[in-house]
């Protein structure tokens, strides 16, 4: 149980016309803020709580609308500042909840008059939310700022701090006493009417022994007239090093109460300045304890070791990039990680190679920010001129006007090229034209031409390309100002005007010196880019972000998003035993550097709530050698909550099941809620590398959607030992889907079932009504026994809601075959000449 709520109601006609000092921070200020609802994209919940008087949050022209803001952790309220715009609330409560869910009125206004209110309140929660009754013209809610003042700290939620006087009657000390009459002792006898006090001088102190060591959760100070005006709480285990609990400036005097945080033996208050011309003279000391939890984890801070930030003026800047290519160009299953981050500017001569897990980035608002005349490059140098397994790297946010005029990414699964402007063209393919197997872009403008040439498989979204020549077998564009016509009957182009729900990918920018978290909105029937107008997103400082190093545990980063914090992870491999669980609505988790989560032990990696507005982004989850039931699981069984509004993302999220040595996991991904995006993911079941072996590292499914209302855009998943993709959620989406049947099956009977032989790579439950997908593949290559004949790649209900479009089977150099292509339909593959079977529609 939390820290129980204190109510104060009170019916107040006008508000006192105060106004908060310039000095006074105000908790709330860049915390996070959600809405019953909003005007328009311009005046979103967060510019009411973002220090900004020309900014502000309206609400619809309704009553009953409400604002509410995270203050990350709980606090204790003292204060709550409300500047309304001309639209304001005639009658409305100010309400508090430790949880987001159970809300207790701390504050009844009737009658208000607009302008500046400043209310009074006492009580304690994490949220604070104002929640209108009454408005006071025909528009909504409209605030310019809506503050919170008070003091966080204390008993963590969950905690508990006894109301018993751990220091009465414990043997005390002082620096000095006034004289006999006033002994340390008296400030811990429990009577009020006797004191101690000290000689007339700074500093002075008095202390008590609890006797062991204890967890401090409060202090209460009951001052003589003779007061101390500046003075800390310490503790201490030994009596000799003292850890400050709680530094007071400009006291009062009176009776006082302080949470505090900590433990010791010793508990003293060492006064620095007094506020008369006696000494110090306390009448009572109380000491509370209890269960207080781990020490609050501290926001922000520096990005660790393997974050490389540069300027254009860093000294040899080419041979940074080189020496970490020299070490990550074949490090396919390695543990280095390494994120480098280009402050904006012009870089000249640059020829940034990629290898294993290393990330470029721009750390402008937009891709133009940062210049780079000359090139990112991935080619397949290592790998005999073979870049199928050019995985795991990216590059994001800038703009680069290539040396030769056309840049080289050569690149497979699980490699994001996003909010790039290529002056110039794109070759996907490496030097020679040999095999290639990828791959994704986003929100890029390329300014000539594309050319995929080897590439089997490709997809582009809510872009602008100068062009696009050739390709293998499947070319999907949706949102692409410049893409060729579909022509997937007798070509590889399946072509779409718009993306019908995106989102873009949380990105870090600099914001003059200090690092912040780019949150872009949503968008609908999208086309084209997001930037230069980047319009409806949010950001978030780094002070809001638990800044994840190698070495933390957790426990820690449990700790931290329990507090409100949203987490980014730097380059690193992260061991974990016990499942990250991420509650609050519009929590951030990103990764840098494609920071890598292991869960130890069988735990689950990641479990997320069945609630608004997660974004999952940019890191690996790996499994570990014991069982995991799931590695990622978003929303909860049985969940049903609408998130059509603000859906929750996973974007550059990637998972692994061996290869890097022996993994396992019944399910990778489960999304249990509905609306989630998934834009971007590669679900592997390692087919080479070590602790590879059909039950070595077993993995049965790939991705299971029960939710209702997913989208998947760019959805990779290979290898597993049943179904790649199952999906039983009503009204689910896939545009793009490439899969890989499982190389190691080590014959028909193994993956026989329901006399079906073969587990299809994308199946829909026959129980589904509504389903729609569109630029499906499914490829062959049964290493372990060529002749298996597989009967389908894709097996659906066959209903009037259920639609399959552009659906291709293909056997790899007749490594096995494809009896059908969906269900009963499609003539199967033969041979060994790697030629598409296709249905262009089914039914």
């Amino acid at each position: 149980m939390g820290v129980a709520l204190v109510a104060t109601a009170a019916l107040v006609t006008l508000p006192a016309p105060i106004t908060a000092t310039a000095a006074d921070t105000p908790l709330s200020q860049g915390r996070t803020a959600t809405s019953s609802s909003a005007e328009n994209a311009g005046t979103p919940s967060q510019n009411a709580v973002d220090g900004d008087t020309a900014t502000r949050w309206s609400s619809a022209a309704s009553d009953d609308q409400w604002l509410q803001v995270d203050l990350g952790a709980t606090a204790s309220v003292t204060r709550v500042v409300l500047d309304w715009e001309a639209a304001y609330g005639k009658d409305y409560k100010i309400q508090l909840s430790q949880d987001g869910s159970t809300w207790t009125d701390a504050k009844t206004v009737t009658g208000g008059d607009g302008g500046t209110d400043t209310l009074d309140v006492s009580g304690q929660g994490r949220y604070v939310r104002l929640q209108g009754v009454h408005r006071a013209t025909p528009w909504g809610y409209s605030l310019w700022e809506f503050q919170v003042f008070g003091t966080t700290g204390g008993t963590a939620p969950g905690g508990s701090c006894d109301t018993a006087n751990a220091a009465q009657g414990r043997p005390a000390t002082a620096s000095s006493v006034e004289n006999a009459g006033t002994p340390a002792t008296a400030a811990f006898d429990g009577d009020t009417g006797t004191r101690w006090s000290s000689q007339a001088s700074d500093p002075q102190w008095v202390r008590v022994d609890l006797g062991a060591v204890q967890d401090l959760c409060k202090v209460d100070l009951n001052w003589e007239a003779a007061y101390a005006k500046d003075f800390r709480i310490e503790a201490s285990a030994d009596g000799q090093s003292w850890q400050t609990l709680k530094s007071v400036t400009g006291a009062t005097g009176g009776k006082a109460s302080y949470d505090v945080s900590g433990s010791g033996r010793y508990v003293r208050v060492h006064g620095t300045a007094r506020a008369t011309g006696y000494g110090y003279s306390l009448w009572e000391v109380a000491v509370h304890t209890g269960t207080t939890g781990a020490p609050p984890v501290e926001g922000g801070g520096d990005l660790g070791p393997n974050v490389i930030v540069v300027d254009p003026s860093t000294p040899n800047l080419q041979q940074k990039f080189d020496q970490v290519f020299a070490q990550q160009e074949s490090n396919q299953f390695g543990g280095g990680r390494y994120q480098f981050l280009l402050k904006p500017g012009t870089y000249n001569g640059i020829n940034a190679q990629l290898g294993f897990y290393t990330s470029v980035s721009g750390l402008g608002l937009n891709p133009d920010d940062t210049q780079i005349n000359g090139d990112i490059t991935v080619d397949a140098g290592w790998f005999n001129g073979n870049a199928t397994q050019n995985f795991w790297r990216s590059a994001e946010n800038l703009a680069i006007t290539p040396s030769n005029g056309t840049d080289r990414w050569a690149v497979a699964q699980a490699a994001p090229f996003r909010r790039i402007h290529v002056k110039g063209g794109l070759n996907l393919a490496p030097n020679g034209y040999g095999w290639a197997s990828g791959g994704y872009i986003a929100d890029s403008k390329i300014d000539g031409t594309v050319g995929p040439y080897s590439q089997q498989q490709w997809y582009t979204r809510d872009s602008s390309v100068g062009g696009w020549t050739n390709g293998v077998w499947n070319m999907t564009f949706t949102g692409v100002e410049g893409a060729p016509a579909g022509n997937f009957e007798t070509g590889p182009y399946t072509t779409l005007d718009t993306t019908p729900i995106s989102r873009e990918k949380p990105f870090l920018y600099l914001d003059g010196n200090e690092y912040k978290v780019r949150v872009p909105a949503k968008r609908t029937n999208a086309r084209g880019v997001s930037w230069p107008a980047n319009a409806g997103g949010t950001s978030l400082p780094l002070s809001q972000f638990y800044v994840v190093k190698p070495g933390a545990t957790a426990a820690t980063i449990n700790a931290a998003l329990d507090q409100g914090l949203n987490l980014l992870f730097t380059p690193g491999v992260y061991h974990i035993d016990q499942t990250i669980e991420v509650d609050r609505a519009n929590t951030v988790v990103l990764g840098l550097g494609l920071a890598t989560i292991i869960p130890d032990g069988g735990v689950d990696a990641m479990h997320v709530a069945d609630v608004d507005g997660v974004r999952l982004a940019g890191f690996l989850i790996d499994a570990g050698p014991v069982n995991s039931d799931t590695l990622l699981r978003i929303g909860t069984p049985g969940g049903n909550a609408d998130h059509a509004a603000n859906p929750t993302t996973m974007q550059d999220v990637f998972i692994r099941v061996g290869g890097a040595g022996p993994g396992k996991a019944t399910d990778s991904v489960v999304v249990e809620s509905d609306d989630v995006i998934i834009d971007h993911t590669w679900i592997w079941r390692a087919d080479h590398g070590e602790g590879v072996g059909w039950e070595t590292n077993r993995a049965d499914y790939g991705l299971r959607v029960n939710g209702d209302d997913v989208l998947a855009t760019g959805l990779f998943v290979e290898h597993f030992n049943k179904y790649d993709v199952y999906w039983s959620g009503e009204r689910g989406r896939t545009i793009f889907f490439q899969n890989e049947k499982a190389y190691d099956a080590p014959n028909e009977a193994a993956i026989t079932h329901d006399g079906i032989v073969g587990y299809a790579a994308y199946k829909v439950a026959d129980s589904v009504n509504v389903h729609d997908a569109v630029a499906l593949g499914s490829y062959c290559n049964f290493t372990a026994d060529p002749g298996i004949v597989q009967h389908h790649g894709f097996q659906v209900p066959v209903k009037p809601g259920v639609r399959m479009r552009n659906l291709q089977v293909i056997s790899l150099g007749g490594m096995g075959q494809y009896r059908h292509v969906v269900n009963d339909t499609g003539a199967g593959t033969s041979g060994t000449d790697t030629v598409p079977s296709k249905v262009v529609q089914f039914p």
